[in-house]
């Protein structure tokens, strides 16, 4: 197995990319923020923790991603975009809804509180295996 490290590197900026858009100030910022009820300003004080946890959490989900794309596609002989998306897919479904779906059930978070971070989740690893099955 060869990891592409490039892809992971550039995975990591898009995935960072996602983020930053999808927590805009904006339809799904605001929504988010009614629903949990963290601001900007009672978020402040974390600021610095929370983007260091964001870089480390996106650069091993990147890492992961490049990793898993390159043993399906060795596996399978497809080295296409199509082969990166649907690993991506896989694997945003089988680790990433499945455990928030059952923690928020869990924690009685509401349903579209769930919806909100599950679709984040799902913009972030195909945007992250876009990058890698481009390179």
């Amino acid at each position: 197995m060869e990891i592409n490290w490039l892809g992971a590197a550039l995975a990591f900026v898009a995935g960072m990319v996602v983020a930053f858009i999808w927590y805009q100030k904006g339809f799904i910022a605001n929504a988010w923020e009614r629903l949990t009820g963290v601001t900007p300003e009672r978020s402040r004080p974390a600021r610095a923790r929370n983007m260091t946890q964001l870089a480390i959490a996106n650069l091993v989900t990147a890492v992961g991603l490049a990793a898993g794309i390159s043993l399906a596609s060795e596996a399978t002989g497809d080295e296409s975009v199509g082969m990166a998306l649907l690993v991506g897919f896989a694997a945003w479904l089988a680790f990433s809804a499945s455990t928030l779906l059952q923690h928020n059930a869990f924690e009685l978070k509401p349903a579209r509180l769930t919806v909100i971070n599950s679709s984040y989740q799902l913009a972030l690893y195909l945007a992250m295996s876009v990058v890698i099955g481009l390179l």
